[in-house]
Parts: C-alpha cells; structure tokens; sequence
C-alpha cells in the first residue's frame, strides 16, 4: 500500500539526524545492492561529510513521518574543480520498512524541482549495475545512463559494475 504524500515531511538535516541517517545507511550495506562500503558507519565517521553539506549549495534533506526519520536524499560534489560546479550528485536512502512505497519518487520530485536554485544544471547518480529497483527509478525520472564502469568494485568476490546515471536539468 502506497502512503499518502502529506503524512511526511521534508526538511534539512540538523547534526541531531545524524544517527539517523547512519543508522539507515547501514541497512543498506549487507545486501551488497547500494552501497560499496563494506562496514557499517558510525556517525563520528560521517561527519565530515555531513559538514560539507549546506541548504543553498548542496543540501541534505530528511524526510519524516510524525517525527520519525523515514528517508535522507544529499546532494554532493560531484567533482571539486570549478568547470563542475553545476553539476550534483544525489542519493537516496530510505529505511526498510518504508521502501517501496514511493518516497523515492517524492524526493526525485522535490530535488528536481530545487535544482534550479540550487545551481545546478547536471544531476547524476552513481548506481551498481545490479540495482534494478533504483535504476529504474532514476529511468522514471528522465535519468539516463551516461557511462558504465565494468567491474570496478567487488563485492564478496564478485564484481560489479557502476552505472552513471544522469539527466540535465531545465533552469528557470
């Protein structure tokens, strides 16, 4: 059963989501579908990357549902020289029990739409070559595949691929 849109909110990540966040991110690690890390995170060692976020360049969003963190989508760097300034990458978590259920698809929507303020005209996602769910998603979205890096990363002795994933975005 799909949820309502209304019940969650969307908001900017404080220091207090962090545990949060880390905490969903590490369900994603055994399944070897999301994520290359190998060990689970702890939010001490996500802090630097939780800092080089900010809410006019390169936001880090929480959704919640009646105060539960349900979900995070963060817009990152893609490449620290200046000529790619305009371009993003973004990814997206969500916690087990709220997967399948169209929060991906609300935060695709929103990111979309604050691209433009955001300054950004490209927006990519790094995706394995294995992951159908979020592949499509991004597909859904306009998303295409822009390169596919074979066998980069191995994953309990198997290798996989990475698929860049892109779409440019309009400008207001």
């Amino acid at each position: 059963m799909k949820r309502e849109a209304h019940q969650y909110d969307i908001v900017h990540a404080v220091r207090e989501d962090l545990a949060g966040i880390v905490d969903i991110y590490n369900t994603t690690i055994a399944s070897r579908m999301v994520t290359a890390d190998l060990e689970p995170a702890t939010p001490e060692s996500r802090i630097g990357w939780f800092e080089e976020h900010s809410e006019d360049r390169r936001p880090l969003w929480v959704m919640k549902n009646e105060g539960e963190l349900v979900a995070w989508l963060s817009f990152s760097t893609f490449n620290s020289r200046a000529a790619y300034d305009a371009t993003a990458e973004i990814s997206i978590y969500i916690a087990p029990k709220y997967r399948s259920k169209g929060i991906g698809s609300l935060f695709l929507e929103k990111a979309l739409e604050a691209c433009p303020g955001l300054g950004i005209r490209s927006i990519v996602a790094l995706v394995f070559g294995h992951n159908a769910p979020s592949l499509t998603l991004l597909r859904k979205f306009g998303f295409e595949q822009w390169g596919r890096l074979p066998g980069v990363a191995t994953l309990d002795g198997i290798d996989r691929d990475l698929v860049l994933m892109g779409r440019k975005v309009e400008t207001n």
